[in-house]
């Protein structure tokens, strides 16, 4: 290598280091405590937060935090943000009103023991798959898989990555997901022949974790059945579904769960004024860590890539692309590693689409199976790491540690190895 070549190594592998200092603080420290409670993870990004502000050269202070501060302040994080709040807000109005009691009184009417975890997965596979958005799946249905999780003695870290393993599902799938519409767009290729590429990969694997979830469903305890089904509280939960799966914004769906909850709570008497007024304030305050660690990640983010660290990325695992296996593996691994250092699966494959479908064109790889391989491994990371919106909402509303979840997360983990078989297999053959 020459010597023009390594200050831009050096700098590129530098800006990549926050992300070393948050994973080793968090989770080395986290494992080797063998408790994930031991190091807060809102903690864990403040230090990494910091270090990347101290170790970016070429700029005043002030202006580095400023850089920082636009990152944690990016319209999509701020977006997020307001999802947390009315998301905490309706499960706490929920919970108080009787909403998420009855539902789960339901589903386990409906659901006898040994169909409930495949029920759920199932729920969470077709919900995501209409309204083509993980984060509004978990939102809708975290709550009342935590409920479940109560009546049942089930788990509550496993129970909840049933609904966030089903959340994917859609979110890879959907004809109007994100990722589906920015895959097809980035690799000019329609999204009905990306759908069958990608269902011929996507579909298996929760096959298999369908009959996983089946398997382990005859162990499960039964719960204790109610004699009557309460459908007026149910009203709120039952308009949230339906309004997501039409197709609302999140927002707009979480908002008015959030006033049919009180409007059938107070007309009902299950709840006063004071005592609904306060659920709300309670629901908001119990995101707060989760809003912290959304801005130190956001900022953190930018610091990295404006230290070059994913275009680091990208030079360094496209450099010995030699035939359609490793171009594929390349794909692969450069969007995995740009969803690590942005944290969010969407912006990853715009962020790496355009340097995907060149590699698709030089080495003959269908650009089918190449949208295919960026929306299949973008969800798989995105999936896995603690600090994605899915997770950290998920763990927000079931008070766990997203760590604790990982472990149960089956449909990504099965999704990364089904696309990494299609690609060693040269699989499916009509498209590879």
């Amino acid at each position: 290598m020459n010597d023009s070549a390594r200050p831009k190594k050096s700098r590129g592998l530098l800006a990549l280091s926050p992300l070393a200092v948050f994973l080793c603080l968090y989770l080395g420290t986290s494992l080797a405590a063998g408790d994930f409670y031991k190091v807060p993870i809102a903690v864990a990004f403040l230090a990494a937060s910091v270090y990347s502000v101290l170790i970016s050269r070429g700029e005043p202070l002030a202006e580095r935090i400023r850089h920082f501060t636009q990152g944690a302040s990016h319209h999509n994080l701020m977006l997020m943000i307001w999802i947390f709040v009315l998301a905490g807000a309706f499960a706490r109005s929920a919970e108080a009103t009787g909403a998420i009691d009855a539902t789960v009184g339901l589903t386990l009417r409906i659901l006898p023991g040994n169909l409930l975890l495949g029920g759920l997965f199932l729920a969470g596979c077709f919900i995501s798959l209409a309204v083509g958005t993980s984060v509004g799946t978990i939102v809708a249905l975290t709550p009342v898989a935590l409920g479940i999780a109560q009546r049942t003695g089930l788990e509550t870290p496993m129970i909840v990555a049933v609904i966030v393993g089903g959340s994917f599902f859609g979110d890879n799938l959907s004809f109007i997901s994100d990722t589906t519409i920015t895959a097809t767009r980035t690799q000019e290729c329609s999204m009905r022949d990306k759908f069958r590429v990608n269902g011929l990969i996507a579909v298996p694997a929760a096959a298999a974790v369908l009959g996983l979830y089946l398997l382990s469903g005859a162990e499960m305890p039964a719960a204790a059945q109610r004699q009557s089904v309460e459908w007026i509280p149910i009203i709120p939960y039952l308009a949230v579904l339906v309004l997501a799966i039409c197709g609302v914004h999140v927002t707009t769906v979480l908002v008015t769960g959030i006033v049919l909850t009180g409007a059938v709570g107070l007309l009902g008497g299950s709840v006063g004024w004071i005592e609904w007024i306060g659920a709300l304030g309670e629901g908001i305050a119990g995101m707060g860590e989760l809003i912290v660690i959304t801005l130190l990640a956001g900022g953190m983010l930018e610091m990295i890539r404006r230290g070059g660290g994913i275009d680091y990325l990208i030079g360094a695992l496209t450099r010995k692309v030699s035939g359609k296996r490793t171009a594929e593996l390349s794909i692969a691994a450069l969007v995995s590693m740009a969803n690590l250092c942005t944290a969010n699966n969407t912006i990853a494959i715009i962020t790496t689409g355009p340097i995907a479908r060149q590699i698709a064109d030089r080495f003959g790889v269908d650009r089918r199976k190449s949208a295919s391989l960026l929306d299949s491994f973008s969800c798989f990371v995105q999936g896995l790491i603690p600090y994605g919106a899915q997770l950290m909402i998920a763990a927000g509303l079931a008070s766990v540690s997203p760590l604790e979840i990982i472990g149960y997360l089956y449909y990504p983990m099965a999704l990364g190895i089904c696309s990494l078989l299609a690609i060693l297999l040269r699989y499916p053959r009509k498209y590879s």
